[in-house]
């Protein structure tokens, strides 16, 4: 049983979209939603990763890049999805000039518009994480000089360091407290106590789902808390009191790639190798999923496991998904993410969910 269970690990991760769970299982998609009548949903589809096509790109550090930028475009048409499942977008607009849109832009309009969101939200991205913390680090800097001399650079990478763990935590408790924000983290939660049912080799039902822990090391959450963490490590090596600050802010915006791969390659670690020291290196990025994960309910876990089911043919084939209602929709094969961290949430997250 436990060999089993070491193999399960890694098999499928997800992410939660607003009212469902979308679960990906090597090349499969499944997205599940629960639409106002109580039914379910579903959409299967097919990703394949850049990664298969090119070896160069499957290499450590490289992959953990392409990866974020690929679950960034999965997160972006699973929520395009989510959004048409629930039927969403056949809304009639209210005003003149929404009817305006739709009939110029008809059915593009939506990703015109999450393209934009998506666009804007790396730009704040950006700005709240490695401008601003930057910038208020050189300021504290200056006074520093001013009252005598320079902090020194590991202090000034710590602060800087400590302020973005900050503003991620303020960021996370405060979009916590939305209506719509807090159903999607319940259905966070049946994303992972649905995952941790299975890899813990237990029959997939919403009541052994309960039991399960609703906290994952490779959730999208952690992913953005150890590049935090190794964020700080990492540019502590260097001398930044010589550097004028432009050129500060714009390599350490380089050297992100060689952060997010590094934090990649540790979430792979820690979510298949489970062990006292991979346990206390992931601590922090769990105990920030006590704001991203709420306890679900019976019907979100039922949702969740639809959609683990259906990521998962091979191994469910022939049981009933207790889906209701059932779209499912063939694609050609896109560019997606082969590895699944629990939610691409990422955050960004895939998942900031």
């Amino acid at each position: 049983m436990k060999k089993e269970k070491t193999c399960r690990l890694g098999k499928v991760g997800g992410q939660a979209v607003l009212e469902g769970v979308m679960m990906k299982s090597g090349d499969n998609v499944a997205l599940a939603v629960r639409k106002e009548d109580g039914s379910i949903a579903l959409k299967n589809s097919t990703f394949v990763s850049v990664r298969k096509k090119n070896k160069f790109l499957n290499f450590p550090l490289i992959r953990g890049c392409v990866n974020m930028v690929e679950m960034m475009r999965l997160s972006f048409s699973t929520l395009n999805d989510s959004t048409q499942l629930l039927g969403l977008d056949d809304m009639e607009p209210e005003s003149k000039f929404d009817k305006w849109l739709q009939r110029k832009f008809g059915d593009k309009l939506m990703n015109i518009v999450m393209s934009i969101g998506m666009v804007l939200g790396v730009i704040l991205s950006v700005g709240l994480f490695m401008v601003l913390p930057n910038l208020a680090t050189m300021w504290l800097n200056d006074a520093a000089v001013s009252a005598g001399g320079p902090l020194p650079s590991f202090i000034q990478n710590l602060i800087s360091g400590l302020l973005r763990i900050l503003i991620f935590i303020v960021y996370l408790l405060l979009v916590s407290r939305m209506k719509d924000i807090k159903r999607t983290f319940a259905y966070h939660g049946a994303e992972h106590k649905s995952v941790a049912c299975y890899e813990a080799g237990l029959e997939l039902t919403p009541e052994n789902a309960a039991t399960c822990t609703r906290f994952h090391p490779r959730c999208g959450t952690s992913f953005i808390f150890v590049i935090l963490i190794i964020s700080i490590l990492v540019t502590s090596f260097i001398n930044w009191n010589t550097w004028p600050r432009w050129a500060i802010i714009s390599t350490k915006l380089l050297m992100l790639p060689v952060i997010v791969g590094i934090g990649f390659e540790f979430l792979m670690l820690a979510g298949k190798h489970p062990n006292p020291l991979t346990r206390a290196l992931s601590a922090p990025g769990l105990w920030m999923q006590r704001i991203t994960t709420k306890e679900p309910d019976i019907s979100q876990l039922e949702v969740a496991i639809t959609a683990l089911k259906n990521a998962m043919p091979e191994e469910f084939s022939g049981e009933d998904s207790k889906s209701d209602t059932v779209s499912q929709e063939a694609e050609a094969p896109a560019d997606s993410a082969n590895e699944n961290p629990s939610d691409t949430e990422s955050a960004s997250n895939h998942d900031p969910a």
